[in-house]
């Protein structure tokens, strides 16, 4: 699994975003069923689900749009509810759909919004000027909106989605349908947001984009948060056993290697030989400590070892194991700050 290239350190501030048994109903229908949710400051957090998963009623009920049926949702202490209007002044929300604005440059599209979040015309002329420059959108400046690429529209939006300098930035599918370069140019985009003390709360179908900038991932299905934390926690939870591989200083001795693994650990466990690049790998349930004294009996045995390390689980296949069926996810646990809840 690809990790965060984001230092931890980042997951240090104090919390921002706090959800407490958030729950939507419509009738007999549940949207959203008892979501428990706390993301830090300068955080980013990766919202993933397929379609009916709670997501976008998620997003409403942040945002001020719509009402829960029962819990609660707060930003920097501001509830999302009580004082929808504040809300909306420190959130930043940007829809997956960029909106048609014919015959407007991207100055005078700028500008529109900022009027309409009741920014003074001086202050706004600073802050337009603000924002295209930390999303690199000044060059098109003149350029009609309508002519611009997907991709420099999405920069376009997210430069009015910073306009009245939100807490919390909302993004719904930000890379979604970007070609590669530009999926890279709005990755770092966001870390940058981040590193400067921006909460994010994202959408993405892309999970590997997410795997590269997310502190914390929510897995969501049928209402439901399946799976909450760090992409190594979240791995973890998908299988009880660890991938680990062992890469050697040559491919000779590969088949030693194997042999005082398979004696170090259960029997009968998964041992590949790869000698093309002069690794094994095995598959274990074995603590940290347990696993030292593989690495130990392996040094002992004149094995010369440049690696030992775990591999992690794609997110794409954790993603895959809490979309199944609800009835065959219902009684998995849910991680939250490392921390697995039954």
């Amino acid at each position: 699994m690809t990790t965060s290239n984001r230092p931890l350190a980042a997951a240090a501030g104090a919390p921002v975003l706090v959800i407490e048994n958030l729950t939507k109903q419509y009738g007999s229908f549940t949207a959203l069923n008892d979501l428990n949710l706390t993301l830090n400051a300068g955080q980013i957090l990766g919202l993933i689900g397929p379609n009916g998963a709670g997501k976008t009623t998620t997003i409403k009920i942040l945002v001020g749009l719509i009402r829960p049926t029962s819990g609660k949702a707060s930003i920097a202490g501001v509830d999302c509810v009580s004082d929808a209007s504040k809300i909306k002044r420190m959130v930043g929300y940007m829809p997956d759909t960029f909106g048609s604005y014919d015959n407007m440059r991207v100055r005078e599209y700028l500008d529109f919004f900022g009027a309409a979040f009741g920014i003074a015309p001086r202050i706004r002329a600073k802050r337009i000027e603000e924002v295209m420059e930390t999303t690199g959108t000044a060059y098109m400046k003149d350029r009609f909106v309508e002519s611009l690429s997907h991709g420099m529209q999405q920069r376009v939006g997210l430069a009015r989605t910073m306009l009245h300098d939100p807490k919390v930035l909302i993004l719904d599918e930000p890379v979604n349908g970007l070609d590669p370069q530009a999926r890279i140019e709005m990755r770092d985009l966001l870390i940058q947001l981040a590193d400067r003390g921006k909460t994010l709360l994202v959408t993405s179908h892309i999970l590997p984009e997410l795997a590269r900038i997310c502190d914390r991932i929510a897995i969501m299905t049928h209402g439901k948060l399946r799976a909450y934390g760090t992409v190594e926690e979240i791995g973890r939870q998908v299988s009880q056993q660890r991938t680990i591989e062992s890469t050697l200083v040559s491919a000779e001795q590969v088949p030693a290697a194997a042999n005082l693994i398979r004696q170090a650990i259960e029997p009968g466990a998964d041992v590949v030989e790869v000698p093309a690049e002069a690794t094994v790998r095995f598959r274990t349930a074995k603590s940290e400590a347990e696993l030292c004294q593989v690495l130990t009996r392996l040094i002992q045995g004149q094995i010369q070892v440049t690696q030992f390390r775990e591999v992690q689980t794609d997110l794409e296949e954790a993603f895959m194991s809490f979309a199944r069926p609800q009835e065959a996810i219902a009684a998995k646990p849910v991680v939250t700050g490392g921390t697995t809840h039954a």
